[in-house]
């Protein structure tokens, strides 16, 4: 739902055959090359266990040397997600749709708060 709501405004990286792990490696990377990430990586109150959709806002172009902020926030996410269950537990296609408009209501809520503050 994220990258459907988005991908005509924003450059969308959708990893489908991936997991939640897939996606805070790849914006782990992208942050090793300068990009700075806008919205915490874990953010709501569902366990990582508990869903199979992450996503996460970074800047669109690498703003310089790497952020080690952001770095850390990453480091921190993966280090939660290897502490927790291997994969989520949920199956039924109801409460699949459930989690995405819980992510997609997230970076929803992030943008406007982002355009609040002049930043998107």
């Amino acid at each position: 739902m994220v990258a459907e709501a988005f991908s005509g405004r924003f450059s969308i990286q959708f990893i489908e055959e991936g997991n939640d792990r897939d996606v805070l490696l790849r914006a782990r990377d992208l942050v090793h090359v300068g990009h700075r990430i806008l919205t915490a990586p874990l953010a709501g109150s569902i366990k990582p266990w508990e869903t199979p959709y992450r996503s996460v806002m970074l800047t669109a172009e690498p703003e310089g040397p790497m952020d080690l902020f952001s770095l850390d926030l990453m480091e921190r996410a993966l280090a939660i997600l290897r502490e927790t269950k291997a994969s989520p537990r949920t199956v039924s296609q109801a409460i699949l749709q459930d989690f995405q408009i819980v992510d997609k209501s997230l970076m929803e809520s992030a943008l406007m708060s982002m355009e609040a503050a002049g930043q998107a």
